[in-house]
């Protein structure tokens, strides 16, 4: 395994070979059945994009819009809404009161928006914390869902270490994404929710008459959505097994650092326009998938994915920073120097379906404007 520093002409990157053998067990299976009864719910486009297939010398590129998801600009409802609906139901199986809950987490915007948007359909309550900064718009769009918004003077860790200890209080839950030793179901039933993403992607490459993607590059935070990609294509009873490459900010790179360490580790992050992606430490739920299931890491920077934003509103796909990110990774391995390497530690060549998670829309982070201005 190899990784490097980051340059102009060598990105901070990460690969093993060897890893598609790795195998976890499969998702459960109402989970889909879960989402595809919700009012509103609908499978998010799988765009076909020719222009960067020949762009990145590739057979087909097909990039994942979750720019409208249950009514919301990002992916994050999936695991939200089965989160929220898992934790109502145990606490009636156990037999505690019925009565309106908070629910509490911390957030970069989009899972506090998901949450919040959640608890309110259910009569629940959220309190939702954020972390220095956080766009304004992102924090009014989730007090317009009747949530409580604490602002955290200090890092998304921060935020998290005080929705928990928030959460201490009567009456109230931690709906957080991310995991720690001792909080794991919560966060299992989020990784579980994300799963939805990748069935339907099977579903309609299969409608495309094509078994399965060769590549699936994917944003990554703390490393949750990830984990159910992982999760998704290693698990046992899945056929395929593609290569799976992980995208982080360069200011933010904790999976990436963590892969190379051979361990969980903490990085200090920087500010980014990829808010979503600005974690600093993976999640200990992740990890284990996320260091037996990832073939490669790659981190990126804000202008590269203001660039790749930029690419895929030009070819009709609306993304915000975290979500081009995705494009910004794959760009990054394969055209920069050194990129004949990285394209044969990924097993690419001229016939291969690549799979871009594209995470978000320009609504769900309004740093993508400012991005998309310049």
């Amino acid at each position: 395994m190899t990784a490097t520093t980051a340059s102009p002409r060598t990105p901070l990157w990460w690969a093993r070979t060897g890893v598609r053998a790795w195998t976890c067990a499969p998702v459960p299976r109402d989970v889909r059945a879960f989402h595809a009864a919700l009012p509103g719910y609908a499978p998010t486009p799988l765009t076909e994009l020719p222009f960067l297939a020949a762009e990145l010398g590739v057979g087909r590129v097909f990039v994942k819009d979750e720019s409208s998801r249950l009514g919301l600009p990002a992916f994050k409802a999936l695991g939200a809404f089965w989160a929220v609906h898992r934790v109502l139901a145990e606490r009636a199986r156990s037999g505690q009161e019925t009565g309106p809950v908070t629910l509490v987490t911390a957030t970069d915007g989009n899972h506090g928006r998901a949450l919040a948007r959640a608890a309110r359909l259910r009569g629940q309550h959220a309190h939702v914390l954020v972390p220095e900064g956080v766009h304004p718009r992102a924090v009014e769009a989730i007090v317009a869902e009747q949530a409580r918004v604490t602002e955290v003077p200090g890092p998304y860790d921060e935020a998290v270490r005080r929705a928990a200890r928030a959460a201490t209080a009567p009456d109230t839950v931690l709906v957080q994404d991310t995991a720690w030793p001792g909080y794991e179901q919560v966060p299992a039933w989020i990784v579980e929710g994300y799963t939805t993403l990748c069935a339907e992607i099977d579903e309609q490459l299969t409608a495309e008459g094509i078994a399965g993607p060769d590549l699936v590059a994917v944003p990554v935070g703390v490393g949750s959505l990830a984990q159910a990609v992982v999760t998704h294509y290693r698990g046992s009873a899945t056929d395929s097994s593609p290569a799976l490459l992980s995208v982080e900010p360069d200011s933010a790179a904790c999976v990436l650092e963590s892969l190379a360490a051979g361990k969980p580790v903490t990085v200090t992050t920087g500010g980014t326009s990829m808010a979503g992606l600005n974690c600093g430490t993976p999640s200990s739920l992740a990890w284990p998938s996320l260091h037996g299931g990832l073939d490669a890491a790659v981190a990126v920077s804000d202008a590269e994915s203001a660039r790749a934003a930029n690419r895929l509103a030009t070819l009709g796909v609306p993304s915000g920073p975290c979500g081009a990110a995705a494009l910004a990774g794959v760009r990054t391995a394969l055209t920069c120097a050194g990129g004949e390497e990285r394209r044969r530690a990924l097993g690419l060549g001229d016939r291969s379906v690549v799979v871009l998670l594209s995470t978000e829309g320009p609504a769900a982070n309004p740093y993508a404007e400012a991005a998309a201005d310049r």
